[in-house]
């Protein structure tokens, strides 16, 4: 088990952190709390899915904060993984080697390239006709909604390139977790919608539900779910995934005058330095000026490449609830 691994090899510095912060997850959850999760950088396209999607299955996930980014890269994956091109060399492109990428639609995110055609323009021809239903019918959906749409009517289905049980939005859509996508407009879908609105292919803007839409939602989601129970923060990278959705508790409490609990533990995974006034690269500590989290908030910080520390963390997890069940059910 990787849980056994790192008890026994993970023993200092961000190794420590890491069993640290797995050990306060499974703590978290022990005492009935809830668990949002950031997601920032190209993590879908480093396929997060295969072992976050099982951590939403086995309960562990309770609300995703993403950008639109790792919104759609889940869904591109899973329908086009065979036409992806790895790049292992990347480090030694010359920009002619990148020229020639974009002149075969492969848009390269550090050592992956995704194929425009296959992944980009298939997922546009599906939402194009649910955007303007929507449009046409006055209806309005948030951009997870509209996706969410494409994955229920299983129309994509039989193109799926992967197995379904790796797509984080499968399982997000499966068990209900509520998704909120921040900045959703600066994505390759956010785009392709403008352009429509733009052509006139789409009439209302308003089709797309928006960022402060959003902020409402999670509002009522925190206030509504921070009434019985202590919610957590695991962030992958920074950026507006996590700041947007962090901010909820001093809007609550300085915006709406209203009470609700901080924050209840606390995680990031980052290899942003703390420098030049940076939010990926601040400090749990810092948080505690802005009213988000308090002085007795468990707080970690894994300085590392969420690539490698996110998997373990999330494995660490599912081994020790495992292992609770094992116990539970011998008893």
């Amino acid at each position: 088990m990787i849980r056994e691994f790192m008890l026994k090899n993970f023993k200092h510095f961000n190794a420590a952190a890491c069993v640290d912060a797995a050990e306060g997850w499974v703590k978290h959850l022990q005492q009935n709390g809830k668990m949002l999760i950031t997601i920032a950088g190209a993590m879908s396209t480093a396929e997060l899915g295969i072992s976050l999607a099982e951590l939403i299955r086995k309960g562990c996930v309770h609300a995703i904060s993403c950008t639109g980014a790792n919104l759609e890269e889940d869904l591109f994956n899973l329908v086009a993984h065979t036409k992806y091109e790895r790049v292992p060399h990347y480090r030694y492109l010359s920009m002619e080697d990148d020229e020639k990428l974009l002149q075969r639609h492969m848009n390269r995110v550090t050592d992956t390239c995704i194929p425009e055609e296959e992944a980009m323009r298939k997922i546009e021809r599906h939402l194009l006709k649910y955007w303007q239903e929507a449009d046409q019918t006055g209806q309005r959906f948030f951009p997870h909604e509209f996706i969410g749409k494409v994955i229920e009517s299983k129309e994509l289905e039989s193109e799926y390139e992967i197995d379904p049980k790796n797509s984080w939005l499968i399982a997000a859509f499966e068990h209900k977790i509520p998704i909120f996508v921040p900045g959703w407009e600066d994505s390759t879908l956010g785009n392709f919608f403008i352009g429509h609105v733009i052509s006139g292919n789409v009439k209302q803007i308003s089709t797309v539900r928006s960022g402060l839409e959003y902020m409402r939602a999670l509002v009522e989601w925190y206030l509504a779910t921070s009434s019985s129970n202590t919610i957590g923060f695991f962030q992958i990278g920074g950026g507006i995934a996590g700041d947007f959705p962090i901010c909820v508790v001093p809007l609550i409490h300085q915006d709406l005058r209203r009470d609700c609990p901080l924050w209840g533990y606390f995680c990031q995974i980052s290899d942003s330095t703390t420098s030049y006034g940076s939010y990926s690269g601040a400090t749990p500590n810092e948080k505690i000026t802005w009213g988000k989290l308090g002085k007795t908030t468990p707080a970690y910080v894994i300085e590392s490449d969420a690539t490698i520390v996110a998997p373990l963390v999330f494995q660490y997890v599912l081994d020790s609830i495992e292992a609770a069940s094992k116990v539970t059910n011998t008893a």
